[in-house]
């Protein structure tokens, strides 16, 4: 059996960010997955929408989702960086596997 466990995570950054400066902040959070030993990065844009509701006065937001497989006892870890990051609305984990 293994020890890893496919997770997805839905983050909302605020909308400040440009394409640019949005693959640099995705890019760094991915290379500190990977010192937790996390496999199968995956990264989907899913765009800049309208929130429903403002969240720190902000009326949109980018959307990205990751996709990796990781071992339970460091996603706590990984919620601790997010809530830390001041450009993160709001994130939201998901474990893929039943």
């Amino acid at each position: 059996m293994s020890l890893l466990r496919k997770y997805e995570i839905m983050i909302i950054l605020s909308e400040e960010f440009n394409d640019s400066e949005l693959k640099t902040w995705v890019f760094n959070y991915a290379k500190n997955l990977r010192k937790f030993s996390v496999c199968d990065i995956s990264v989907i844009s899913r765009g800049k929408h309208n929130l429903a509701y403002p969240i720190e006065k902000k009326m949109k937001g980018n959307y990205i989702q990751l996709n990796f497989s990781s071992m339970p006892k460091y996603i706590s870890n990984f919620s601790n960086i997010l809530k830390m990051d001041s450009s993160v609305l709001r994130f939201l984990v998901f474990n893929k596997q039943l």
